[in-house]
Formats: structure tokens, C-alpha cells, sequence
């Protein structure tokens, strides 16, 4: 879409569907048409299905600026959610940027597990280890405004992101604090404890997909190590850090990664009345 001929011709939504799905084709993208329908969707503010309601619809210049500008963004790999600025979790908008990891949909499982161990909780005690964007802490907290929530991370960049976030969720329920988890007490007990910790290995980065190890943050992605290093220093403060009954909820990889972390870190007899 050269500027010239974006000048001369009348580019309505259909029509940038049809050229934008060639064109990511041809840079070897997976699913062409996905990429366009995403950043139309942002730009024009609407669902899929809206989206093509509106087909006739054209773009102004302002917008047609914007679209271009986020095409060649997407171009160098780019993640979508970080050229547009918003990342869906568990039915909540968030402000996502390259300080914080892109909030995945696997991950809300994760919540899943947690709101199911808070139960019939009067006001749970949350612990959100690494919260990053703070979609754990806060789509909890958006599910039980009971729950008495604190989530931590390192940086100071994710947790300005992630008080943002509460501030446009309206969520009150959620205290974030700036703690080097691996290296500073946390004062408990907590009812449960949750986290998504850097479990990439140092290895592994380098077979990473160019969209995730050239824009997300390595700090949310890998300990640097072997991938243990949360994991470990979890099973360790575990007995202090969750109450008797307590849950301690965590996300781990695919394949054996599951039975790995927990026959290297999570020994039974660390924490015999947890969950």
C-alpha cells in the first residue's frame, strides 16, 4: 500500500481484508487474515463479526496512517497486542507493553484453578508471585471482590502496567509491591498462593518463536538458569508462605515439564498439609 496509491483510491474495510491478507501471505505469516482482522478490529473498535458488517465502510486517512505504520510494525514480528496496545485475558481488556508478558489464554486456567480453591472464602488472602501485567491478580480479583489480593514483581515498569490496569478495571482489591521475589521475605500466610514464573531456560530462549524472544521481556520469560529457580525457592518458603489447607497454584510448560518441576522442586514432604 504505497502511499500514492493509498492517496488515490478509497480503501474500504473489505478491501484492506482482501490486500492485507496477500500481503502478510506473501511475508510467510501462518494466518493472513487473522493479522489484518486484529488490527482493524483495534482500529475500528469492534468485534470480528462487526467487523465484517461494516465491510463498505471506509477508512479515513488518519486511520489508513495508523494501519499502515502498524503493518510494517507487525512486518518485523512484532507482537499485535504490543502494536496495538491491548491484550484480551479472561473477558477483561489490558494495557499490555514490551515491559510486560503478553497475557496468553492458557493462563486462564490458571484462574480457573484459583477462584475454584477460594471456594465459599469470606475474604481469601491472595498471593500473586511475578504479576507482570497483572492479569492473575486483577481477573481474580475482578471474579471474588472479596478476596484480599497482593501481587509482586521485581519491575517497576510491569507494576506501573499493572496499576494501570486496576485503575481502568476499577479494581480496588488488589495491592501491588515491588519485591526481588527470589531474594526477599514475604510476610504470610496466604490462603493461596499463585504464580506464572520465568520457566524458559536459558537454552531454551534461543529456540523461542522471533515474536516472543525479540519483544517480550526475558526478565518474565527465563531465571537465566535452568528454569528451576522460582520453583525452588516456592517449595521452599511454601510452609511459611500458604496456611495449613492452603493452595499453592502454579503454571508450568508443556510435555514433561509438568513432572520435571515437581520431582526437582516441589517435594511432598515440603508443605505435607498443602494443596
Amino acid at each position: 500500500m504505497s502511499p500514492a496509491r493509498a492517496e488515490r483510491k478509497v480503501w474500504r474495510v473489505i478491501d484492506l481484508i482482501h490486500w492485507a491478507e496477500e500481503y502478510f501471505a506473501t511475508h510467510g505469516f501462518e494466518y493472513p487474515r487473522r493479522e489484518i482482522e486484529w488490527l482493524l478490529r483495534d482500529l475500528l473498535n469492534c468485534s470480528r463479526i462487526d467487523l465484517y458488517l461494516r465491510f463498505e465502510e471506509p477508512l479515513d486517512k488518519s486511520q489508513l496512517d495508523t494501519l499502515r505504520s502498524w503493518v510494517k510494525r507487525r512486518l518485523k514480528r512484532e507482537p499485535l497486542q504490543y502494536i496495538t496496545g491491548t491484550a484480551e485475558f479472561y473477558g477483561l481488556k489490558f494495557t499490555v507493553n514490551p515491559s510486560v508478558l503478553i497475557p496468553r489464554p492458557e493462563t486462564e486456567r490458571v484462574v480457573d484453578v484459583v477462584i475454584h480453591a477460594a471456594g465459599n472464602q469470606e475474604n481469601p488472602r491472595i498471593l500473586d508471585v511475578g504479576t507482570g501485567s497483572g492479569c492473575i491478580a486483577l481477573a481474580v480479583a475482578h471474579e471474588l471482590p472479596q478476596a484480599r489480593i497482593t501481587a509482586l514483581d521485581i519491575s517497576a515498569e510491569a507494576l506501573e502496567v499493572a496499576r494501570l490496569n486496576a485503575q481502568q478495571l476499577k479494581i480496588t482489591n488488589v495491592r501491588f509491591l515491588q519485591v526481588d521475589f527470589l531474594k526477599s521475605p514475604v510476610d504470610g500466610p496466604f490462603d493461596i498462593v499463585v504464580s506464572n514464573p520465568p520457566y524458559v531456560t536459558v537454552d531454551e530462549m534461543g529456540a523461542l518463536m522471533k515474536d516472543v524472544v525479540d519483544f517480550e521481556p526475558h526478565l518474565a520469560l527465563t531465571d537465566y538458569n535452568d528454569g528451576f529457580s522460582f520453583y525452588r525457592r516456592l517449595s521452599e518458603v511454601a510452609p511459611e508462605l500458604v496456611r495449613d489447607g492452603g493452595y499453592l497454584v502454579l503454571e508450568v510448560g508443556l510435555g514433561d515439564h509438568p513432572r520435571e518441576r515437581r520431582r526437582s522442586c516441589l517435594k511432598e514432604s515440603a508443605f505435607p498439609n498443602r494443596n
